[in-house]
């Protein structure tokens, strides 16, 4: 019994032995060594919040933590590039990573001699000199038809048509009374075979006749000329007049190609320019002829010349209709060499052109945006007046990528010149807000309802450039047009009257090419001009009943950004089409 009351107390003296161990062992460690790791695992959180954020180069208010798509216009995202400052607050600093996604190239601007390439579209028409209507020299009935359809060739000679003509009949027997009695009377043989010859019949047709001794009832028709059947006017059985027209008759060895010159480019095209040409039907084939003729009046519905070309036609295969697509290259300013820059390396804001300037620097590539003075677009380059030296080195494609860094970034951009804060995301994807329109004075009524038709009309041809309808597009185009037309100036009064001529007159030539485009691409790139205007003329004389949204595409245009208005704020892109339909954003609400 006392055995046990000792191993109890051994047993208690232990266990109060470890309670003191743990306790004192608690003391002295370090304090929270449970929140160590908790505090390396925010590190590792915080580490990872620094990871790569991916946005769009064309909508910069996309961010995500993971490559992708963007959600907007489906394009690749781009890695945010954090280290974009740079030592000049001017400058926007990429790395080589984030040029490659964005496919950014350069190219040095130097010096070429500019030449204006002049697109025309034209068609093969017939010589009008060499056009000619077959005529009866006979009074009477078809009895038999040699050429029955058109397109058949005939040849200068070449027996047309037989008709019965009873006035030769009494014509053929004083013939035959003159041949009894030319002994007697020698005058009167050669009086009657002049009036047959009268009715274009020749020498050896009368001696036949005298040698036949007999009347002939059917005389045959003669073709004046060779040439293709281009109509035909009789049939068989018909009476026939004398002067009466049988066939139209086209010589096709020769033929013209007419070209529409727009009012605007006929500076560019002149009484011997040099036109080289396609036709469509003969694919591989180039043509050249110089310009002969030019129209001294303009057509008022179209709103173009008609240049004529004239070519030689061997062998026929020029045949009238046929579509033509000619080039006139142009040379500006004679010989004299000029600074020149690629198209898609300028970024136009309506007011102010810009580039931007690529320069290596020991902590890498750094651009720099340039404002330029641009001359005369000549085929994809445009002359530089002033912003640039020869043999700099600039950004000629993904610009629209480095501006998206730079607004990003807060530097000077093309919508924002001066810089700012860093953009955040939001609405307008860091855009500086546009400036706004100078102030006008409240519109009439009347020039504001009339305004208003012109946008119901605008809208409906902007829905067809949506949908990819380019027949719809053309006719709205027109329909438009004769809206324009249509407005009473007496409606704008003042300061009001000079927007809406200043306007006015820009939309319709645009509207003009709109309509005549033959292709989706083409009428797309005459949109652009024609929303400008309707841009303008929404903010001038508005607003309206209903809010109209301006929005715009970065892409359009070859990455140069093109507006237009919407009764909708949702996206549906006229430029692109199915192609692209929810590329673009709202920059501005006339409410």
């Amino acid at each position: 019994m006392q055995k046990i009351k000792v191993n109890r107390s051994i047993i208690l003296t232990a266990v109060i032995m470890l309670a003191a161990g743990l306790l004192i062992g608690r003391l002295f460690m370090p304090a929270h060594p449970a929140g160590a790791t908790h505090e390396g695992h925010e590190t590792e959180t915080a580490d990872s919040s620094r990871a790569t954020v991916w946005t769009c180069s064309m909508h910069p208010q996309i961010r995500q933590s993971e490559p992708g798509k963007c959600p907007i216009c489906g394009m690749d995202l781009i890695p945010l590039d954090d280290n974009t400052s740079a030592e000049d607050p001017a400058e926007i600093r990429m790395s080589p990573t984030a040029m490659q996604l964005a496919n950014v190239q350069t190219a040095v601007v130097g010096f070429g001699i500019p030449t204006r390439e002049l697109l025309l579209n034209g068609k093969v028409q017939p010589d009008e000199r060499l056009i000619f209507s077959q005529v009866t020299h006979l009074n009477g009935r078809i009895e038999q038809l040699a050429v029955n359809f058109t397109g058949e060739p005939v040849r200068r000679g070449q027996v047309l048509a037989s008709i019965y003509a009873p006035e030769l009949v009494t014509a053929q027997e004083e013939l035959f009374s003159a041949q009894k009695i030319k002994d007697m009377q020698p005058a009167l043989l050669p009086a009657a075979r002049e009036k047959l010859k009268n009715w274009k019949l020749t020498d050896k047709q009368i001696d036949d006749i005298l040698a036949a001794g007999k009347p002939r009832e059917r005389f045959p028709v003669l073709a004046d000329v060779s040439g293709i059947v281009m109509a035909k006017k009789v049939n068989l059985g018909d009476y026939v007049m004398r002067g009466m027209p049988l066939y139209d008759i086209v010589d096709l060895s020769k033929v013209w190609v007419l070209f529409d010159v727009y009012e605007n480019d006929m500076p560019w095209a002149k009484v011997g320019s040099t036109v080289s040409f396609t036709i469509q039907a003969l694919p591989g084939e180039t043509f050249t002829g110089k310009i002969a003729f030019i129209d001294p009046v303009i057509n008022p519905a179209t709103r173009v010349a008609t240049a004529r070309v004239e070519i030689s036609n061997p062998g026929g295969k020029l045949k009238p209709e046929m579509f033509a697509s000619g080039v006139i290259k142009t040379r500006l300013n004679a010989q004299k060499e000029s600074l020149m820059a690629p198209k898609s390396a300028v970024m136009w804001t309506g007011e102010r052109s810009v580039v931007y300037v690529k320069k290596a620097t020991d902590k890498g590539v750094v651009f720099r945006m340039q404002e330029v003075v641009l001359g005369a677009l000549v085929g994809d380059h445009y002359v530089i007046k002033s912003g640039l030296e020869p043999g700099t080195e600039i950004a000629v494609n993904g610009t629209f990528s480095i501006d998206a860094a730079a607004q990003l970034a807060g530097k000077p951009s093309m919508m924002d010149p001066e810089g700012g804060a860093p953009s955040t995301g939001g609405h307008h994807g860091g855009h500086a807000a546009p400036p706004a329109p100078a102030a006008a004075p409240a519109p009439d009524k009347q020039a504001r309802a009339a305004v208003r038709k012109l946008l119901d009309r605008y809208f409906t041809l902007k829905d067809a450039l949506v949908k990819d309808d380019l027949s719809v597009a053309r006719k709205q185009a027109s329909e438009l047009k004769k809206a324009f037309d249509g407005t009473s100036m007496s409606l704008f009064n003042g300061k009001a009257h000079e927007h809406w001529m200043s306007h006015s007159r820009a939309a319709v030539e645009a509207l003009v090419k709109l309509a005549a485009s033959n292709d989706i691409d083409t009428a797309r790139s005459y949109f652009k001009p024609l929303s400008t205007q309707m841009v303008a003329l929404a903010e001038v004389f508005g607003p309206f009943e209903v809010t109209v949204y301006v929005q715009n595409c970065p892409m359009a245009d070859n990455n140069n950004g093109a507006d237009w208005l919407s009764l909708e704020e949702k996206i549906l892109n006229p430029y692109f089409g199915d192609k692209m339909l929810k590329c673009g954003s709202v920059t501005e609400t006339i409410r």
